[in-house]
């Protein structure tokens, strides 16, 4: 059985009876460690506290007791819970449940969700959070949450990405369509070369597509492979120039052999600021040469 009707009493302002409504004192109420969303929007909480300033908390916070018998744990409402903190208030209406450890986490994920309030991030690991500690499986998870079994193993499998593609993920650079195209990509250096250009050119999920199919390609014709030696050089170089050239740089090619540099460009006129900047440099590398073949000559 799903959650049943503990959702009414989180997701319908007038699902509850007056008589359920009791009155807590906020240090009697504490946060949800297993909270699953880990970032709090500033302004947002702030423009509820003006809200809650005006017209009051309209719909009451959800907690259940702790065993110590003194504090309560919140359920659902932790945004109001900071917003009235904020306000400096000293007592909130509440509706206290009963509820053990598992069904407090699912109620907190699955409002959460329900109000959009996880990025992608925080909802895949609170998806793997309740299969690691409470050893849900992808269907029971899948009934809980009102998703299909498929939705909760692609947002799972989000968390194999690097750090560098979570964080992104988690800040809104990408989305989940390009953190599933990313994840396709079989080299680690290569997946973050596609991640920086994919944010730095506003790449399409089909244009991230093709750019992970292309370095695919090419990491499968690199012949004999490349030390890790020649890998930290080449990243050292690519960081390089990037900082130089204030672009994305690819270096690819087999140790001790010739290779390539690849440089993005964002539109036309990028690309002829970058061939104007070539050309210049060309026309001063052939000057010097110059320079040295006539004082050799005098």
């Amino acid at each position: 059985m799903a959650l049943g009707s503990g959702l009414d009493i989180l997701f319908e302002d007038n699902a509850f009876d007056s008589k359920d409504i009791k009155t807590l004192r906020m240090s009697e109420i504490e946060p949800n460690r297993s909270q699953p969303r880990t970032v709090f929007d500033e302004e947002n909480i702030k423009g509820l506290a003006d809200s809650i300033k005006e017209h009051g908390l309209i719909q009451p916070i959800v907690v259940r007791p702790l065993p110590n018998g003194l504090t309560y744990q919140i359920i659902a409402g932790e945004r109001r819970w900071r917003a009235c903190k904020l306000l400096k208030m000293e007592e909130v209406p509440v509706i206290i449940r009963e509820t053990d450890e598992l069904e407090a986490a699912e109620l907190a994920i699955v409002e959460n969700v329900q109000r959009a309030d996880l990025n992608p991030v925080e909802e895949a690991t609170a998806y793997r959070t309740l299969m690691d500690k409470y050893g849900m499986t992808q269907d029971r998870l899948a009934e809980v949450m009102g998703k299909s079994r498929s939705y909760i193993a692609n947002m799972t499998r989000l968390l194999t990405l690097p750090e560098e593609a979570l964080n992104a993920l988690g800040e809104g650079e990408i989305s989940v369509g390009h953190a599933k195209v990313l994840m396709s990509v079989d080299d680690k250096n290569d997946l973050i070369y596609a991640l920086e250009t994919v944010i730095k050119e506003k790449l399409s999920v089909r244009q991230t597509e093709k750019l992970a199919a292309e370095l695919n390609k090419g990491e499968e014709k690199k012949e004999p492979s490349v030390s890790k030696t020649t890998k930290n050089y080449f990243t050292e170089m690519e960081l390089s120039l990037k900082e130089r050239l204030g672009r994305s740089v690819k270096i690819s090619g087999s140790s001790g052999e010739k290779g390539k540099i690849t440089l993005s460009f964002s539109d036309k006129e990028d690309l002829c600021r970058l061939a104007d900047f070539l050309i210049l440099f060309e026309s001063r590398n052939s000057e010097n040469n110059n320079g040295i073949s006539e004082t050799a000559t005098d």
